[in-house]
């Protein structure tokens, strides 16, 4: 499977499906709208795609922190239900691991929904370890 760099709204839009199996919320438009402005903080969507449609997409991006200097942040990692369980995740993962070695980052970090079990059996597979808990206040 060739996995492809997103750079087009058309190559966007052929994710939209995969990314609102993650995010529900989604409409076209505010995907469209978010990706611009992510774009700007340094996030990459990859994906493979069958038939024209991308079937699995990660977004991820580069950030520095003072525990881990430089490393790669996997915002989204997600499926079409109906093309799960065929490693397609794995691969793109495994593509995000191969390309923080190839530059000599020292980590990958993703966070992931508490109920995602199926996700964490992969990342735990993966080679992922969970490092921390994650917090947030809605506002």
């Amino acid at each position: 499977m060739l996995i492809k760099t997103a750079q087009t709204n058309e190559d966007f839009l052929k994710c939209f499906d995969v990314m609102q199996a993650l995010s529900p919320q989604l409409t076209p438009e505010l995907f469209l709208d978010l990706l611009k402005k992510m774009k700007v903080e340094n996030y990459s969507l990859i994906f493979i795609e069958e038939n024209e449609k991308a079937i699995s997409a990660c977004g991820f991006r580069y950030l520095t922190s003072l525990f881990d200097g430089q490393y790669i942040y996997i915002d989204d990692l997600s499926t079409l239900p109906e093309a799960r369980g065929k490693g397609h995740a794995g691969m793109l993962f495994d593509f995000i691991v191969e390309k923080a070695k190839a530059e000599n980052l020292k980590a990958v970090h993703l966070d992931s929904g508490h109920q995602r079990f199926d996700a964490h059996r992969l990342y735990l597979k993966k080679g992922m370890k969970i490092a921390s808990h994650h917090f947030k206040i809605e506002l």
